[in-house]
């Protein structure tokens, strides 16, 4: 499986974006479909993840009301709706396929390029 982040941009802080995940090859219901993201100078985080077979999603506090995950089984995509975003949002943002649940990056496999969101104060 080969993933491929786009969709990400310039935006103005409280403005919204989204940005997506395409796998070009089959996602199992097993898998699950995180995103991560990381600032300059700084480690890569967990932001959220998704389980392929029931869609349940989970984000970390620092985004929660803020960003929401989904998924497209249709168009094998994934994607990251971030509203009122914040300067500190800044970062590039991956997403990565895992067996199960895991805020951990090292369960994580088929890291894609990821995708730059940039937010103006």
């Amino acid at each position: 499986v080969q993933l491929q982040a786009s969709g990400g941009g310039l935006v103005q802080a409280g403005g919204s974006l989204r940005v997506s995940c395409v796998a070009s090859g089959r996602i199992f219901s097993s898998h699950v479909m995180g995103w991560f993201r990381q600032a300059p100078g700084k480690e890569r985080e967990f932001v959220g993840s998704i389980r392929w077979s029931t869609g349940s999603t989970r984000v970390v506090d620092s985004v929660k009301g803020r960003f929401t995950i989904s998924k497209d089984s249709a168009r094998n995509t994934v994607y990251l709706q971030m509203n009122n975003l914040k300067p500190e949002d800044t970062a590039v943002y991956f997403c990565a396929r895992a067996n199960g649940l895991s805020s951990d990056e090292r369960e994580y496999r088929n890291w894609g390029r990821g995708t730059l969101v940039t937010v103006s104060s």
